[in-house]
């Protein structure tokens, strides 16, 4: 049996609260969960659930009120798991003054790579996250997007074996979302472990081998996208032309959506076949018939309840 890459167990963080802190303000609840080695792990969850805690927690930053959890087989409380992680916060903060090609040179000297391994390595890091020819820009000069891709630059400089990434899509266009799911795929393809928190469900839906819903601060369900969201049909969707001349049934009329010169109705799964009967009736041409699932958002939406502004993380009295 394999050794999990990230390995959860029991974490809890508590923070001080009130205007005499003493009050605890639970932001995480003994979360316990595994990501597998060669994962893309989706952490999903709306503001305040906990995520960049969870975030911190692994990644040392800030220590646990209770549980642990250990990387690669390594206690988070041991510094030199450091070695084996890469991590970009949320909002990322570089000098920028400095150019891309400075940024990484700084924090590769913390790796203790030579001047020779240094100029090597960040050339082709640079190319690999498409900043080859911007390596001498100015950091100031940069653009969100080019921004977020040093950012990962600088989180996989060393070669770790597992990636976090805070909100790695936060504030991108389409195509500068693009060109970071391509990073991390390309990390995958590698064998590293990628753990990332998101809200964008799209890109969770497309990218992640499995995710994790978590609302204040508890976890509400872990899985893959396609187990999450094949749970249950919602309905079965028929495609079909209609015959010059021939009218639909009233009932199928009233709910058809044309567009293209094609028809779409959506109808319960008992009724799929009565309504197959009805459209042959009139001699339309039936194009496909395919299920209606949820989107991962909408389980989502539904293990969060819709959010709204009382949800908040549990308070909780001092001894």
């Amino acid at each position: 049996m394999t050794t999990p890459a990230i390995e959860i167990l029991g974490l809890t963080k508590d923070y001080p609260a009130g205007f005499w802190r003493k009050r605890l303000r639970r932001s995480l609840d003994n979360l316990t969960l595994n990501v597998e080695e060669g994962e893309i792990f989706g952490f999903l969850g709306p503001n305040g659930a906990g995520k960049t805690t969870t975030l911190k927690l692994l990644t040392g930053l800030i220590f646990p009120t209770a549980g642990t959890a250990r990387v690669r087989g390594q206690s988070i409380e041991d510094v030199r798991m450091h070695r084996a992680i890469g991590y970009l916060p949320e909002q990322p903060y570089f000098y920028d003054y400095l150019t891309a090609r400075e940024l990484l040179d700084y924090y590769a000297r913390f790796a203790g790579f030579t001047r020779a391994e240094r100029r090597a390595r960040i050339g082709r890091l640079l190319e690999r996250v498409g900043l080859g020819t911007a390596g001498d820009v100015q950091l100031r000069k940069f653009s969100k997007g080019m921004l977020q891709r040093a950012g990962i630059a600088q989180a996989i400089l060393h070669d770790p074996q597992v990636i976090f990434l805070d909100e790695p899509m936060s504030g991108l266009d389409p195509v500068g979302r693009r060109e970071v799911r391509d990073i991390i795929y390309g990390l995958k393809q590698q064998g590293r472990t990628v753990f990332f928190s998101t809200h964008i469900l799209a890109d969770a839906e497309m990218l992640c081998d499995r995710v994790a819903v978590l609302h204040q601060g508890k976890l509400m369900g872990v899985g893959a996208p396609s187990e999450i969201v094949s749970i249950e049909i919602n309905a079965m969707e028929i495609l079909f032309e209609e015959r010059d001349g021939q009218a639909l049934p009233a009932a199928l009329a009233a709910s058809a959506a044309r567009s293209g010169g094609r028809c779409r109705i959506a109808v319960p799964e008992a009724g799929l076949y009565d309504a197959l009967e009805q459209l042959r009736g009139c001699q339309a041409r039936i194009l496909s018939v395919a299920p209606v699932r949820p989107t991962l958002e909408d389980y989502f939406l539904r293990m969060v309840g819709g959010g709204n502004a009382a949800s908040r993380a549990a308070e909780v009295k001092t001894p």
